[in-house]
């Protein structure tokens, strides 16, 4: 049998790497709808509608910094879901998800950011390689979630118009520059801070939040960073090491209107 020729052979190497390409999709859709049966999970304490989402070779379940149990960790336990929220990051091929349950018998604030594998979100292939969440109870920094949901119920994460977007880039400077605020005395003022911003660390409401901000002082930045930005809502949600102050897992939230910091989001476990 005649051997392709070489053109021919670099045709078919080029159709075949496409066509894997394109069946290795992540859309927006595609994270949303991961994400809303990660909270279907949560809300019944069952991963087995999960199950088919996650990757059979490659998943890791990450809870307050550390690897854990699925099985055993806050996602076994149902939970009524007063609030949740998910942004969308289809460059990372991630989501992150904040979900509010005060009403419970055992209270929780929830930051969880979902990976998908192989830069794909097709349903039931198992493309789900990481879920990352930070768990805040009872005894967390400043923790009461009745008063958090309360404060973040009357925020608005509407999509925003093209004209009030910044770049990826300029949110992922602002969440790295707020925290980098512990080690760099000139950080909190390279942050553009609107004069209506709303800062909630855990139930503490701090307006506008730009005031009393750290100045430098720690030698140990907040490192581990792991980022999902969402430039149609401006938000950058960076899950971290909160080691300027103590190793503390941390998730900050930012939200950036037109040019402007509006909302900053922790949820911070004492350990």
């Amino acid at each position: 049998m005649a051997r392709p020729s070489t053109k021919l052979a670099t045709a078919i190497a080029m159709l075949a790497s496409s066509l894997a390409t394109v069946s290795a999709e992540c859309t927006r859709e595609g994270l949303l709808a991961a994400a809303q049966s990660y909270i279907a999970a949560q809300t019944s304490g069952s991963i087995s509608s999960l199950a088919p989402s996650l990757s059979a070779a490659n998943f890791t379940y990450q809870e307050n910094n550390k690897a854990a149990d699925i099985a055993t960790g806050v996602l076994s336990q149902p939970l009524t879901i007063d609030l949740n929220r998910t942004t969308a990051d289809t460059t990372a091929c991630a989501t992150y998800t904040m979900l509010i349950s005060a009403s419970g018998a055992k209270p929780y604030v929830l930051s969880t950011q979902i990976r998908h594998e192989g830069n794909s979100t097709e349903s039931g292939e198992g493309s789900i390689a990481v879920i990352d969440t930070i768990a805040a109870t009872t005894g967390a920094l400043f923790f009461n979630a009745q008063q958090t949901l309360a404060y973040i119920r009357q925020e608005n994460w509407g999509t925003l118009e093209e004209g009030q977007r910044v770049s990826r880039e300029e949110l992922k400077r602002v969440g790295d520059a707020y925290l980098d605020m512990w080690t760099d005395a000139g950080a909190a003022d390279s942050i553009p801070w609107g004069t209506d911003c709303e800062r909630v660390e855990g139930s503490m409401l701090t307006r506008p939040c730009g005031a009393t901000l750290p100045r430098g002082g720690s030698a140990r930045p907040n490192g581990n960073r792991r980022y999902v930005i969402d430039e149609t809502v401006g938000s950058c949600d960076i899950l971290c090491s909160f080691d300027s102050l103590g190793n503390m897992p941390d998730s900050h939230e930012v939200r950036v209107e037109g040019g402007k910091v509006k909302y900053v989001h922790t949820v911070t476990v004492l350990q």
